[in-house]
């Protein structure tokens, strides 16, 4: 008799153990989940609110000035939305150019920004949105800040100048959450496919 007692005494200790430890695993895995989910909460807030600070960036550092397609409206140029930040439209002819006015100590610009005339040549408002094939949708982090704050092609290290009138040099002072900001920004942009026009050397123009 005491002996089954002292048997149902185990079996009930080892049935409250069980049960505790059940109860512990329970509430840890419980909380993994609520931290897993707070985490991922946290990260989404934190990428919204670095792609929004991107966006403002590229609003006051005038990039739609001459990456975006603009139509004359009634109080001069508007950004065409449809193709934001796309550079120079590719299906667009360049007017004559008078290489005497450059020649003469000005620079030209095409009536919306996105193309100009220099010493330098004839250069394109590049393709900045986040096509694949004609913007910097493939691009990485670290080919932007070539670009951007070294003045480099495509963030190609071993590659020519970005030609004027980028303004790279005074880009270069952004700090490195900005650059992030703004790249992160761009990658979220509708991509807009518009393959832009190779430069022009001042020799070859006519």
């Amino acid at each position: 008799m005491i002996e089954v007692n002292f048997k149902i005494k185990i079996m009930k200790k080892l049935f409250l153990i069980q049960s505790l430890l059940g109860v512990i695993t329970m509430t840890f895995l419980f909380s993994c989940g609520e931290s897993n989910k707070e985490a991922e909460i946290t990260n989404l807030s934190s990428n919204e609110s670095l792609v929004k600070h991107g966006e403002y960036l590229v609003k006051i550092m005038g990039c739609n000035d001459c990456h975006s397609p603009k139509n004359m409206g009634a109080n001069g140029p508007e950004i065409d939305m449809a193709r934001r930040l796309s550079g120079y439209p590719s299906s667009r002819v360049m007017p004559p150019i008078d290489t005497n006015v450059v020649k003469n100590g000005f620079i030209l610009f095409i009536g919306d920004l996105t193309a100009s005339v220099g010493p330098w040549g004839n250069s394109f408002a590049a393709n900045i949105t986040s096509d694949s094939a004609t913007g910097i949708g493939k691009w990485t982090e670290d080919q932007f800040r070539r670009a951007i704050l070294q003045g480099k092609f495509n963030g190609d290290k071993n590659g020519r100048m970005i030609l004027p009138p980028m303004p790279w040099q005074e880009f270069s002072n952004l700090n490195d959450e900005d650059v992030t900001a703004i790249f992160a920004y761009l990658k979220s942009t509708n991509p807009v496919e518009n393959k832009v026009p190779e430069p022009i050397a001042f020799k070859d123009l006519k």
